[in-house]
């Protein structure tokens, strides 16, 4: 009986050493991070090889749609709305699927379901899903590339091609990116100063780190005055903070109660708590 056990432990410590072994994936996964523009661009896919293979046309035949990739589904995530082949694409992760036409035209399509393994099977595929389809010409190289590829090039401020190369075809489906629309947006917030939020924030900073107490009294009576029409209780809960701090109680009771009423009126709980213990600390409640 103990050699049975003991042959037992032996065979369960061999399985469990052999199931830790890692070995290559025959299709590795790649990841390929770029900006164009202002707009981050990650792809995650698995890159089969050749392998002496005929790839398209048969492995891959004409006719049918290929998952421009292996394993999972090829996805690509972008960081802004972008137009593909001249069509809108919202910010958000895609996966990418293959319509190969022929030797000379493929459709790229840009699917909003990325958790499919493969290709959908016809009766789950959803033409619904395909946010973009890119009618690309296939170009023939003169040298055989072993291992699929995808990347992103001729890359200018506003625009650049995605690249799908494998075996001896070539293919480039462009897009735009919306550079301009950002930094015109960027230049206008900067000539038109510093948000309400930046001023609170950067008070609220001061103050909970020991900075400067003047500047932050500066900066929070400035964030509440610029969202006065909108006035928000837990912004005057900091001001009353931040003038108690400075010194000015008389100040920093009166935005307390101002505050309170505030989010008594809202029916917050939290900050009704907060106002009625500082007001208490200060003698005036």
């Amino acid at each position: 009986m103990k050699k049975l056990l003991v042959l037992f432990l032996m065979c369960t410590t061999i399985y469990s050493v052999n199931a830790q072994i890692e070995t290559p994936q025959p299709s590795p996964l790649a990841k390929l991070e770029q900006k164009v523009g202002l707009t981050d661009i990650t792809i995650e896919y698995s890159r089969p090889g050749v392998k002496g293979r005929k790839i398209f046309g048969e492995l891959e035949p004409y006719g049918t749609i290929w998952r421009t990739g292996a394993n999972k589904n090829t996805i690509i995530t972008f960081s802004d709305d972008v137009k593909i082949a001249g069509q809108d694409v919202k910010a958000g992760a895609y996966a990418i699927f293959t319509k190969l036409n022929s030797a000379t035209s493929w459709d790229v399509m840009f699917y909003a379901n990325t958790e499919n393994w493969g290709v959908p099977s016809p009766k789950k595929w959803d033409d619904s899903k395909v946010v973009a389809t890119a009618n690309v010409k296939v170009e023939k190289i003169p040298f055989n590339v072993e291992t699929f590829a995808m990347d992103i090039n001729n890359i200018k401020n506003d625009s650049a091609v995605l690249e799908l190369i494998w075996e001896k075809s070539y293919a480039a489906i462009p897009f735009t990116v919306p550079t301009d629309a950002k930094v015109t947006a960027n230049i206008k917030k900067v000539m038109n100063g510093p948000a309400a939020a930046d001023f609170y924030s950067a008070a609220v900073y001061n103050l909970e780190s020991g900075g400067d107490i003047a500047k932050a009294v500066i900066w929070i009576d400035k964030a509440v005055d610029m969202s006065k029409a909108k006035p928000k209780f837990w912004w005057i809960h900091q001001q009353a903070l931040i003038h108690a701090k400075a010194g000015n109680k008389k100040f920093a009771i009166a935005a307390a109660k101002s505050s309170l009423a505030l989010a008594k009126e809202a029916k917050y709980g939290a900050y009704i708590r907060k106002n009625e213990k500082v007001l208490k600390e200060w003698g005036a409640m």
